[in-house]
């Protein structure tokens, strides 16, 4: 059972990294380059829109199988990694959290409404928010790694 719960806790994990590796270095500086503002914003809202939800779904997983894992081991015993992955973890799960409700909320409101300029500003707070989570994320995976 452990290994399967453990499988669950690194596929949603590589959904998470995953995605936004494919937002950072692909989708991102290529809608940039090629598409007008308005364009872009709506392909960047829409895309974030999906990944997002399956950003929900990954959260979801991680939290229900690490707290798994976490209970059915010794905590005293668990290595420090484990520690520095959830404390790291959480960490993303609130600035996902807050990416969520407050800038994108913005973005898909003001899209919406074709306001690019405040669609533009909610989109560019939203970029230095997926990268502290993307450096989060590896940091976590060298915790869990490194500290055994």
């Amino acid at each position: 059972m452990y290994e399967w719960i453990k499988w669950l806790h690194l596929a949603a994990g590589i959904v998470w990294l995953g995605g936004m590796t494919l937002l950072l270095a692909a989708l991102r500086p290529v809608a940039i380059a090629q598409l007008a503002p308005p364009e872009r914003l709506r392909l960047m809202s829409a895309v974030m829109g999906r990944f997002f939800a399956m950003v929900w779904a990954s959260i979801g997983s991680l939290l229900a199988s690490g707290f798994w894992m976490f209970a059915s081991a010794d905590l005293s015993l668990a290595p420090r990694g484990w520690h520095a992955m959830s404390g790291l973890g959480t960490l993303m799960c609130l600035v996902f959290a807050h990416l969520w409700f407050a800038p994108f909320k913005r973005l898909r409101r003001a899209v919406a409404a074709s306001d690019w300029p405040a669609a533009s500003k909610a989109l560019g707070q939203i970029h230095p928010l997926v990268l502290t989570n993307f450096a989060l994320g590896w940091a976590a995976v060298t915790a869990v790694m490194v500290w055994r």
